[in-house]
């Protein structure tokens, strides 16, 4: 029996056909949204975001800021909110459509509360600090103060890049029965893999049936690679390197934080929506600069005993010379001379060049499926 999800039941939205004439009559307010907040609206449908079926009242939103937890008590630590301008003043009982750009209708959501945060506050309390520098601030800095709340009611199929790696909560649970698996460990990334991650991913799988790797699709800092090469890397890796039927590669479309310790929770329970046991928590974990101490995304952990999925901790990786192989801190006794790190700004800097990175870094596969996109990274 899989594990249960978050609040105790997948809550999923009615998803119909995307509405093909722009002109329909929705008898409602229409509100255009985000590419982001679009993502959002299919994860709350799907029931990614499970218990939530909509973005938050005030009461929810405050005590998420103040204990990590919504005002029922169950844990989640990121407001979900649905920002507008200052002047959208939606009346009591109204059906707002939420349309893309172009007028498409993506949504109806019914209206019930509409209220203002401080984006100080905000920044303090999700971030830990109110830097503009920091781009999960930036972030909420450009947004309004102005926030409505209220339940979905409808959600239209968006078209998805990669929609042939996109699996929801209801079809990775199939297919996790389908293959017997009951200990499965998910694993988060923004990052085309290089050794490291192939190592800490090999050492989970040897004691669990299956791994879920859940790349995040959708905006992210520049530097970050660009999701095609994330996907083709993470195929290229999967198919040469992992036994047949040990892995589930699935993308999940969703907008970064950077929130460290608060968002690693929440990554934590949209995995266990999607049906995993695990999820592995590695050093600075959603981190971005130096916001956030290395490991303050696994201390984050001890406050939420009831969360209901398992986190597996794990130290930072290297590559030991005098070892002739892959190593930490905790099992390693060599200096910093012998040990060559898998830094992201390395592996930038070198494939920036056009040059391979060694093949104690990265498999030449991976390497190739990388070299093989232009631009690689976020410009």
């Amino acid at each position: 029996m899989l594990i249960t999800p978050h609040g105790g039941k997948l809550t999923q939205v009615r998803l119909l056909e995307r509405v093909a004439d722009k002109s329909r009559d929705t008898g409602s307010q229409v509100l255009p949204v985000s590419n982001e907040t679009a993502a959002t609206l299919t994860n709350l449908a799907t029931g990614v975001l499970s218990p939530l079926k909509g973005f938050m009242i005030r009461e929810d939103y405050q005590n998420v800021l103040d204990a990590m937890r919504l005002a029922d008590d169950t844990p989640w630590t990121i407001p979900i909110l649905l920002h507008v301008p200052s002047d959208f003043k939606p009346g009591a009982g109204d059906e707002i459509a939420l349309t893309d750009r172009s007028g498409s209708v993506l949504a109806v959501l019914g209206f019930e509360e509409r209220y203002k945060v401080s984006r100080k506050e905000y920044a303090e309390k999700v971030f830990g600090t109110t830097e503009e520098s920091h781009p999960g601030v930036a972030r909420i800095e450009g947004a309004s103060e102005t926030v409505i709340a209220g339940d979905l009611r409808v959600v239209f199929k968006p078209k998805l890049p990669f929609e042939e790696v996109t699996l929801t909560p209801t079809e990775t649970r199939v297919l996790f029965r389908e293959r017997g698996w009951k200990e499965i460990v998910a694993f988060q990334t923004r990052n085309a893999p290089h050794i490291s991650h192939e190592y800490l991913q090999k050492t989970a799988l040897s004691f669990a049936d299956g791994i879920f790797v859940n790349p995040v699709i959708g905006k992210k800092k520049p530097g970050d690679f660009t999701d095609e090469v994330i996907v083709d890397a993470y195929k290229a890796l999967i198919q040469n390197y992992y036994p047949v039927n040990s892995v589930v590669l699935s993308v999940l479309h969703y907008e970064m934080q950077y929130a460290g310790p608060r968002e690693a929770i929440v990554h934590a329970v949209m995995r266990k929506n999607f049906g995993c046991t695990h999820i592995a928590i590695g050093r600075d974990h959603a981190g971005v600069g130096n916001y956030y101490k290395p490991y303050a995304a696994q201390e984050i952990f001890k406050e939420f005993p009831d969360l209901g999925i398992t986190p597996l901790f794990f130290r930072e990786f290297f590559h030991c010379k005098k070892c002739a192989g892959i190593a930490n801190e905790k099992i390693c006794p060599h200096g910093p001379d012998d040990r060559l790190n898998f830094s992201g700004t390395k592996l930038r800097e070198i494939f920036s060049s056009g040059q391979r990175p060694p093949k104690e870094f990265m498999r030449p596969e991976v390497a190739d499926a990388i070299l093989s996109h232009s631009p690689a990274f976020v410009e």
